[in-house]
C-alpha cells in the first residue's frame, strides 16, 4: 500500500467515526432553527422562533439558572479539594500517590448511575433532604476529579528544587507554596476549572438521584422527551447545552496546552 493510499484511508476511517459521533448531535442543533413544529428533513424553513418561545418558558430558565449555579459551585468547591488534594498527595510516597489517586478518581470512572445512587442512598440514610445543596456535593464528587488529575500532572512536572530554593531564602513551607508553586499551578488549576464546570454543566445522571425537587436543563430535556413534549424547546435547549459546554472545554484544552509546554 503506497503512502497516499494508506493517508487516505486513515482520513476516511477519521472522518466516518466523527460523522458517527458528530452528526446527529449537528442534526439536532439544526433542527433548533426549524421554523416548523415537527420534524422532517429537510428543514421547511429557518426561523429564531423556537429561541425566543424556549426562553419564555418560566420551567427552562429555572432549569438554565440551576444548572449554572450548580456547575458553578461544584466547579468552586471542587476547585480546592482537588488542589488541596494533589498537593497532599504529591509529598507522599509513590505508593501512597497511587492508592490515593486510585480512590480519589473512583467516582469518574465508575458509571454515573452507580454514583447517583450511592449519593442518594447516603442522603437517605442521614435523613438529609435532597435540595440543591446535594445537588452540589453530587456534582463535586467527580468535579474534584478534573481537578485533581490536572493539578497532579503539573506537580508531577515541577522540580522539587523550587520549593527548596524558597525555604532556603527563609520561605514557609506555606508562604513558599502561595509565591513560588501555586502561581505554576494557575493554568493547570483554570483548565481544570473549566473542564469541570462544562461536565457538571451536562450531567444528567447524579443529578436524577441527587436533584430533590430542583430541575436542571439535562432533567427537563429528559422529562420533555420522554413526555413527547415541546420537542421544538428540547432542540433550543440541546443546542444552548453544546454551546455552553464545548466553550470551556475548548478552552480548558487550550490552557492545557499551554501548560504543557511550559
Amino acid at each position: 500500500m503506497t503512502l497516499s493510499v494508506r493517508l487516505f484511508a486513515l482520513w476516511g476511517a477519521a472522518l466516518a467515526v466523527l460523522a458517527f459521533l458528530l452528526l446527529p448531535l449537528l442534526l439536532v442543533m439544526v433542527f433548533a432553527f426549524d421554523a416548523s413544529a415537527v420534524q422532517v428533513w429537510p428543514i421547511r424553513g429557518v426561523s429564531l422562533k423556537w429561541f425566543a418561545a424556549t426562553w419564555a418558558d418560566e420551567e427552562v430558565r429555572n432549569a438554565l439558572f440551576i444548572s449554572f449555579e450548580v456547575a458553578v459551585l461544584a466547579t468552586a468547591l471542587a476547585t480546592v479539594l482537588g488542589t488541596l488534594a494533589a498537593v497532599g498527595l504529591n509529598g507522599l510516597s509513590s505508593r501512597a500517590v497511587q492508592v490515593g489517586s486510585f480512590f480519589l478518581t473512583l467516582p469518574i470512572a465508575l458509571p454515573g448511575v452507580l454514583t447517583g445512587i450511592a449519593m442518594n442512598s447516603f442522603f437517605t440514610a442521614c435523613d438529609i433532604p435532597f435540595t440543591l445543596v446535594t445537588l452540589v456535593i453530587a456534582h463535586t464528587t467527580f468535579c474534584t476529579v478534573i481537578i485533581f488529575s490536572n493539578v497532579m500532572a503539573r506537580l508531577r512536572r515541577l522540580p522539587p528544587s523550587l520549593s527548596e530554593a524558597a525555604q532556603d531564602m527563609g520561605a514557609t513551607p506555606l508562604r513558599g507554596f502561595v509565591s513560588v508553586t501555586l502561581p505554576l499551578l494557575g493554568g493547570s488549576i483554570a483548565s481544570g476549572m473549566l473542564l469541570a464546570f462544562a461536565l457538571s454543566f451536562d450531567e444528567v445522571i447524579v443529578s436524577t438521584f441527587t436533584a430533590g425537587t430542583q430541575t436542571t436543563l439535562p432533567l427537563w430535556i429528559f422529562g420533555a422527551i420522554r413526555l413527547g413534549q415541546h420537542m421544538p424547546e428540547v432542540n433550543v435547549v440541546v443546542f444552548v447545552v453544546v454551546v455552553v459546554t464545548l466553550l470551556p472545554i475548548i478552552l480548558g484544552q487550550k490552557l492545557a496546552a499551554s501548560v504543557s509546554r511550559e
